[in-house]
């Protein structure tokens, strides 16, 4: 019989995981993990943890199921927190739930889980995996979820094949509302609950918030650039390879030079991220303002009016190639290679279509439409019909 060790996060989605697997025959350990407990950033007096794991242990007992709480809130702070806190400072966006499946889920928590003698790690997110063979070897791809409206396999983009072997999505077959009817057909006392918002694990903290605790405040100005400034339109220079167009395309605009409208003030370059709209607090403009860029250096944040500012879009995007990650191992491209896929930059924007470019530095992804608002520190994972073949951080 094997075992399975299911992350059990006092959600809904996970509590149905561990009920199916139990079903289809497996032993089924369930384990919460308790990532944070330094109280002087939670926003509000409640104590979303406690609740959850109660509710992750009402749930294993309703299941019949053994359950105990890991407590991983030391690698969680070393491994997201402070990354996350580095890449603010540096003026880039990093993307905690990303990172956390990569770090946590299904690394320290999988070597627990293998060290209680598991063969699997399950967890509810809503991805499929699945097996072919490759040149006599097997190979694990990650699937996109049936449910369209609740496709998780972004979050998943830069697990491994040593981590997909050992893991198993039990509703990636299932819609939510599928996953919600089995909860409460079951009684479960997570059927009703809402889904988790906020940092991932760290429960109902808010970004901005969190960051400020760390972050010192500094004051800066708030520029406008009009959407008809020369620096858009400018004629392009004669280049001599695809990598110079490419990395034409892909470059940050300094605004610097550029004349703009001082709109008000900001409390911080680093709080701000690109394509972001609320949180400027400057009115008066026919058309709301976005952010086009941040300066962190300077402390100066670069807006624009409307979403369809010419400053938001770019046609290309570079991965250097210490952060380009293939899941399908076997389809790495070699320098000067190209692949057609869809690529994303963001979870729950539609596919897109692009081309990679392998050169001797890194990755380019050139997309067919400019896409809006590229983040540095994200990451943009591209696909296959359904399935993830690799990711990558923008640079």
């Amino acid at each position: 019989m094997k075992r399975v060790v299911v992350g059990l996060s006092g959600g809904v989605d996970s509590s149905v995981a561990a009920y199916l697997l139990k079903e289809q025959g497996y032993e089924v350990i369930g384990l919460f993990m308790k990532n944070w407990h330094d109280d002087s950033v939670t926003i509000s007096n409640e104590c979303p943890w406690l609740e959850d794991s109660n509710d992750a242990l009402l749930v294993a007992e309703k299941l019949g199921i053994p359950f105990q709480t890991v407590d991983l809130s030391e690698q969680y702070k070393e491994k997201i927190v402070d990354y996350m806190f580095n890449e603010y400072e540096k003026g880039r966006t990093p993307n905690p739930d990303v990172l956390c499946n990569r770090e946590i889920k299904f690394d320290v928590f999988m070597k627990i889980a293998m060290s209680l003698g598991a063969d699997y790690v399950a967890t509810g997110h809503y991805c499929r995996k699945g097996t072919i063979e490759e040149n006599g070897k097997e190979v694990f791809q990650l699937l996109a979820g049936k449910d369209d409206n609740k496709d998780q396999s972004y979050f998943l983009c830069q697990l491994s094949q040593d981590q997909l072997a050992k893991a198993l999505f039990p509703i990636g077959e299932l819609t939510k509302p599928e996953v919600r009817e089995i909860a409460t057909k079951l009684d479960l006392i997570t059927a009703e609950k809402k889904d988790s918002q906020g940092l991932c694990f760290i429960g109902k903290v808010r970004l901005p918030e969190f960051l400020q605790q760390k972050l010192q405040p500094k004051e800066g100005i708030i520029v406008e650039i009009p959407a008809d400034a020369t620096v858009f339109n400018q004629e392009k220079p004669h280049f001599n390879s695809n990598e110079e167009v490419f990395a034409f395309e892909a470059k940050r605009i300094d605004y610097l030079k550029v004349p703009g409208k001082v709109m008000g003030k900001h409390q911080g370059a680093h709080y701000f991220t690109k394509g972001q709209r609320k949180g400027l607090n400057v009115g008066g403009t026919k058309e709301p303002l976005f952010i086009i860029e941040t300066d962190v250096e300077k402390n100066i944040i670069y807006t624009g009016q409307g979403n369809q500012h010419p400053g938001l879009f770019k046609k290309a995007l570079f991965i250097a190639n210490n952060e380009v990650h293939w899941i399908r191992e076997d389809l790495t491209l070699k320098e000067g290679e190209t692949l057609e896929v869809m690529a994303r930059i963001r979870y729950r924007q539609p596919l897109q279509k692009a081309t990679l470019h392998q050169f001797k530095d890194g990755m380019y992804v050139v997309f067919e439409k400019p896409q809006s608002a590229i983040t540095e520190g994200q990451f943009v994972a591209w696909h296959h019909n359904d399935e993830v073949l690799g990711s990558g951080v923008i640079a």
